[in-house]
């Protein structure tokens, strides 16, 4: 088993772990009607994506997501949450030293040896969903797991559809496609560009993400036989018969989201064994982008 493949199939107790401790990091997280914004690089910006929807449409204030790289300087914001697994990438360290006694800032990481430990205001360590792949599954989830627990959006049905997605066969056909696009809506948008990028990453596929909507202004054109749509989340209406016609599989969405990402990271391992690929370290990557001068 590879080290991603160990990892994936730990989230359902990462999740259920991090959701029991979310009272006691509640005063490093964002207050209600507190202006936030969340950053990241990667998979972790991908999460911020997630985050920054569900603490907006949950009415607990403005919040916004951004690349750490894209950050913009001119804006103020009461709080900015750094995503980041290792705590040491250098956009993410470079934008909390920026922003230190002027912005309240907040660092979610895995590493408590890590630079970002002092770089940021307020750290919370989820070494437990530390990983030893290159490639991010359980701490980019139990990350966001965090989040949504500390807007009282996570239940014990999100970790049991999550053994569901480890459980269950992965559907017919899949596995013969040779293109994979993933779909989302509101908050599940981030989740699909997360999905691309693990199939990307793993599995060199050819891998697209749009927020639902959109996929019908361009992007179904390139949609046919070996192709796969799947829709983290609610579809829009017609959509799924849209797709079906072009030829493409439709991949319906039926569990909660979050563990709906979890059946996308099996496909991209599934993806990577059969065309003979490790999983665990993926072409011109590496655990954390660290620039030097």
């Amino acid at each position: 088993m590879s080290h991603v493949e160990h990892e994936l199939t730990s989230q359902p107790d990462c999740w259920r772990r991090v959701a029991a401790d979310a009272a006691g990091h509640a005063a490093a997280l964002p207050a209600p009607g507190e202006r936030v914004a969340v950053v990241g690089c990667g998979t972790s910006y991908f999460m911020a994506q997630a985050a920054a929807a569900l603490r907006e449409g949950a009415g607990h204030g403005e919040t916004d997501a951004f690349a750490a790289s894209e950050f913009p300087r001119g804006r103020s914001y009461d709080r900015v949450v750094a995503l980041t697994r290792s705590g040491t990438t250098t956009e993410v360290l470079d934008l909390l030293k920026a922003l230190k006694g002027s912005t309240r800032t907040t660092a979610v990481t895995a590493d408590p040896g890590a630079p970002v430990m002092s770089a940021a205001d307020d750290v919370v360590v989820l070494d437990y969903a530390d990983e030893r792949s290159v490639v991010q599954t359980r701490f980019a989830t139990t990350a966001l797991t965090l989040l949504r627990a500390h807007l009282g959006l996570h239940t014990d049905a999100v970790v049991a559809d999550a053994r569901t997605a480890l459980s269950e066969p992965l559907p017919d056909g899949l596995l013969d496609c040779t293109q994979f696009t993933f779909l989302g809506r509101g908050w599940t948008v981030g989740l699909a560009s997360e999905a691309a990028l693990k199939m990307r990453e793993a599995s060199l596929s050819w891998t697209e993400a749009y927020p639902a909507m959109e996929y019908r202004h361009g992007p179904i054109s390139v949609t046919t036989g070996g192709t796969a749509a799947w829709m983290l989340g609610s579809a829009p209406e017609g959509l799924a018969e849209q797709v079906r016609a072009t030829g493409g599989l439709w991949i319906e969405g039926r569990i909660d989201p979050l563990a709906d990402l979890v059946r996308a990271q099996r496909l991209a391992v599934a993806v990577a064994a059969a065309r003979g690929l490790d999983p665990d370290r993926p072409r011109h990557l590496t655990r954390s982008v660290i620039l030097t001068p």
